[in-house]
This record gives structure tokens, C-alpha cells and sequence, in this order.
């Protein structure tokens, strides 16, 4: 039985994220809006939602996880969680010995029908289990089947540059900002090229791949809630839904009107 949160942690989370089983696994509902406080755990967490979508803040990015996603959060990496919408989390703590080769960074990753109902089915596995017992094998091949997904572009990372601070900080809040760089570099009193090097130093992406993350992931928040296509298109700057449905399914792999289905 799940337990419904309104404000604070899950009481009893501290006997999943530091058992001496390899994996556990427990269920939690949170209220739209809700928000963890900051926080990490020693073991790894697969933070999953049936239903719902997830923010994800860490110092060195932000993370989109809608329900056919999971996002790899390792073993002492703090974080915060906001929710979108009601959200049915189903996670799973990973011990960070239990396999080898595991991530050592944040990564959204693909959720298959299969992980899914072993993340399921694993709530309802009493602790501890023997290992060679059915509960034991079902724990596996949750393990097994996590570490071959794939990672998905849903992550935003956040610069330590106070002057691309201030530009993302801009861009994250009005996601239709249309401010160009040459104008940026005006107002910082910079020189344009200086504001290109240190974005593609400070976060892997180019001004533009940066503000097109962003506007895409708003996209996805605001979807989640049951925003039309065409007011999310023209509420992030889009000069049309056809323009913003082309550049959402080039990253997703699937069309704006379909991704929550």
C-alpha cells in the first residue's frame, strides 16, 4: 500500500535506501506541487512515477521525468524533487556494490514495459529475501534490466559561471525569452564569443542548445498538466505548434500530443 505524502519524506524510506539487500523497492503519492527537501541516500534510487511527472534539482542539473522514464540518481548525490501533477512515485534503491560497472552520474533513463512491472512487483517483496528464493530472482532481473536501459536527453545542467547564471536564470523562468546573445553580452559586458566558449565549456551545449533544452522541458511540464499543444507552443516562443511539434519529436522521438500516452 502506497503512502500518500503532503509535506516532508516518507517516514519509513530509511529501511529501503540502507538495507543490506541488494535491491528494495517502495511506493509513495505526492500531492501536485509537492517537494521534497533536499536530501540523498547511500544507496542508488531509480526514481520512477506511474503517473505524474518528477523535477529533479541537483547543484549540477535539473532533470524532466515523466512515467515512461526513471531517472539513475547515484548513492550520496543531493537532491530535490518537485511534483507535477499527482504523482504515484514506484522506486527502487539500488545497492551501489550490487552489480558492477553502474553509473556514477545522473542519467534519465528509458523505462520498458517489463522494468516497469518488475519496479511493481518489487514493492510487494517482503524484507529481507533470500537470494535464491523467487523474490530473490525477481530482484535481479529488476537489476539486470535497469542497467541495460538506454539514457534519454531530459537533463538541463546548470553552469557555475555567475554570468550564465544570471542567462539561464532568465531563460528558466521566461522560457520565450528572446534575448540574443550579442544582446546578453551587452548587458554582462562581454564579449559575445566569451558568453559561446563558456557555455560550451560550463555545460556541454551551445546558448541556443541550451535555451532549446529549456523551452522543451518547460514544454513537457506544462503538457503533463494537460496544456494544449498550441498555448504551450506559443507560451515558450514558438512562432507556430507545427515548429515546436517538429523540434519536440527531433528530441523525443515522438510528437508532443502523444508523449504522455
Amino acid at each position: 500500500m502506497p503512502q500518500s505524502i503532503t509535506r516532508g519524506f516518507a517516514a519509513p524510506y530509511t529501511l529501503y535506501d540502507r538495507n543490506a539487500m541488494p535491491v528494495t523497492a517502495m511506493a509513495a503519492d505526492y500531492l501536485p506541487d509537492h517537494e521534497t527537501p533536499r536530501h540523498d541516500h547511500p544507496h542508488i534510487q531509480l526514481i520512477h512515477a506511474l503517473h505524474g511527472v518528477m523535477v529533479v534539482s541537483t547543484d549540477v542539473g535539473q532533470w524532466i521525468v515523466p512515467p515512461t522514464r526513471g531517472l539513475w540518481m547515484p548513492a550520496g548525490f543531493a537532491h530535490s524533487i518537485r511534483m507535477v501533477g499527482n504523482v504515484k512515485m514506484r522506486t527502487a534503491f539500488i545497492r551501489p556494490d550490487a552489480a558492477p560497472g553502474m553509473l556514477a552520474h545522473c542519467a534519465v533513463l528509458g523505462v520498458s514495459p517489463l522494468l516497469r512491472e518488475l519496479i511493481v512487483a518489487a514493492i510487494d517483496v517482503p524484507l529481507p529475501y533470500d537470494a535464491e528464493s523467487r523474490h530473490g530472482r525477481l530482484m535481479r532481473l529488476l537489476l539486470d534490466e535497469v542497467v541495460q536501459m538506454p539514457s534519454l536527453p531530459l537533463s538541463l545542467p546548470h553552469p557555475a559561471d555567475k554570468r550564465l547564471q544570471v542567462i539561464c536564470a532568465t531563460i528558466t523562468q521566461t522560457p520565450d525569452d528572446a534575448t540574443t546573445v550579442g544582446e546578453w553580452a551587452q548587458r554582462l559586458g562581454v564579449d559575445p564569443k566569451t558568453i559561446h566558449r563558456l557555455f560550451l565549456r560550463e555545460t556541454g551545449m551551445t546558448f541556443g542548445q541550451w535555451r532549446q533544452q529549456a523551452r522543451l522541458l518547460a514544454a513537457l511540464e506544462h503538457l503533463a498538466t494537460g496544456a494544449r499543444v498550441v498555448d504551450v507552443a506559443l507560451e515558450l516562443g514558438y512562432n507556430s505548434p507545427t515548429a515546436f511539434a517538429t523540434m519536440f519529436k527531433r528530441q523525443f522521438g515522438v510528437s508532443p500530443s502523444v508523449f504522455f500516452h
